[in-house]
């Protein structure tokens, strides 16, 4: 069974009109309710890269 209060109030937090909401298919609904899609700045990056440095590697491919 699907939880339609919470649907319909999420739908109401987004700003949907109820002829928006009932329109939505569920791929539209799946993409305006997914959490935020975060990307990594560039001073997580060096952390990143601090933390796991690459391998110098020699020309013939041994380390």
């Amino acid at each position: 069974m699907l939880p339609w209060a919470e649907m319909l109030r999420a739908g109401l937090q987004l700003g949907l009109t109820p002829a928006s909401f009932w329109a939505c298919s569920l791929k539209e609904w799946r993409v305006l309710t997914r959490a935020p899609v975060t990307v990594m700045g560039r001073q997580g990056f060096e952390r990143l890269a601090a933390k796991y440095p690459d391998r110098k590697e020699r020309f013939d491919g041994r380390s």
